[in-house]
């Protein structure tokens, strides 16, 4: 089965229900803006070609016989979402809601773009054998343009990379690429902790710093979007200094990196990132004194973010999300000192740090290109005739 509604109406019906679901028929004319009757109408429609059903739980009604509520049918469609790292590639089936099914990885054996899509190609198959998929959606650090096409991706040491355009010619399926923020930030959009926010922004803390926005409902991008610009944003005059000079950035604050690196710097030995954090938890002192300057920053780095951008939301997230938790005070201390006192609170959350996250992120990317029918501009040219291009 297809998701393919009838005419742009039912589009909005379908799209209503599986962002807002399950919807009584009444609340979903409604939110449309629909008569009854053609919203009775264009349900029955989407009942029978199997995009919604009427789930058995009764809606109450204080007048009137009781309303069934409409929802969509999420186990008929899965998607793969792919993180890609610079040595491994993970991946994630999930349902129509972005629910993960299904979750594995395995080490990336080369970093050349054909090798590489040879094993995404190879994951696909694995996934299929449990889960017919619809779409593929990959994740990267990077610049990825709206096509698909990695004009720069440093970590795997790619130039102009026809990624998606490559996936979907050897695997035979719709395959979608985007910057792993920009994922992220869109999964949080649909199906997390943005959902009912028009103006929400999200932070991720990793091997980089990542600053995504929704402004109007919308994603906010440009060409630069993905060159990781935040990470250079200044937050402490007297902080370290990054790979590229600059002292007390975001980039020498706050990624798992250069935190470590203080870390096992100060105690002369490797200390990996579970073990820093308890570390901290256990009180030990140049663990300690790190976690409160790091967190410091990130506080400074959320207050920026509510002050430029005016978000109802800042989403943290990502793999080093967990220093917010082990230097809280520091985070509070830090959004306290440049968030002017007649400003409202700023309203923070924090999600997930696991590497499922950032696959459903992927994943979300491929079901918005499939549900939203987003075909690719054809190509005279083959993936791999651009790629030696």
């Amino acid at each position: 089965m297809t998701w393919r509604p009838a005419d742009d109406l039912a589009q909005s019906v379908a799209l209503e229900v599986l962002l807002h679901g399950p919807l009584a028929r009444a609340e979903l004319a409604r939110r449309l803006d629909l008569a009854p009757a053609t919203l009775t109408r264009i349900s029955a429609e989407l009942i029978e070609v199997g995009l919604l059903i009427e789930t058995p739980h009764l809606a109450e009604r204080r007048t009137g016989r009781p309303s069934i509520p409409l929802d969509v049918v999420a186990d008929a469609h899965h998607f793969l979402g792919i993180k890609l790292t610079g040595d491994s590639v993970m991946a994630a089936v999930t349902d129509l809601r972005a629910e993960v099914v299904n979750y594995f990885e395995v080490p990336l054996t080369s970093t050349a773009p054909l090798a590489v899509v040879e094993q995404i190609c190879a994951a696909a198959d694995r996934a299929a054998a449990e889960h017919p998929i619809d779409a593929i959606g990959i994740g990267l650090g990077g610049v990825v343009t709206r096509e698909g096409f990695v004009t720069s991706a440093p970590f795997l040491s790619w130039t102009d990379v026809p990624l998606a355009l490559l996936v979907q010619e050897q695997s035979g399926i719709p395959a979608f690429a985007a910057n792993d923020l920009t994922a992220f930030t869109e999964a949080q959009h649909w199906f997390g902790l943005g959902v009912g926010h028009d103006n929400f922004a999200a932070i991720t803390l990793g091997v980089g710093v990542g600053f995504g926005c929704i402004a109007n409902g919308k994603l906010l991008a440009n060409d630069d979007s993905g060159v990781g610009l935040v990470g250079h944003w200044p937050l402490d005059p007297m902080g370290p200094i990054c790979n590229r000079g600059h002292r007390g950035c975001a980039e020498s604050m706050l990624t798992v990196p250069a935190i470590l690196r203080d870390i096992s710097r100060a105690l002369d030995r490797a200390v990996d990132w579970p073990e820093f954090v308890s570390l901290v938890r256990a009180g030990q002192p140049a663990a300690a004194q790190i976690a409160a300057s790091s967190g410091r920053a990130l506080g400074r780095l959320i207050a920026a973010v509510a002050n430029l951008v005016a978000p109802s939301l800042v989403v943290v997230g990502g793999e080093g999300v967990e220093l917010a938790a082990i230097s809280a005070a520091a985070v509070d201390q830090g959004i306290q000192e440049d968030r002017d006192p007649r400003a409202s609170a700023v309203n923070v959350e924090f999600t997930s740090g696991s590497n499922e996250s950032w696959c459903r992120g992927a994943a979300v990317i491929a079901l918005q290109g499939y549900v939203l029918d987003r075909r690719r501009v054809a190509s005279r040219r083959s993936g791999l005739d651009l790629l030696e291009a």
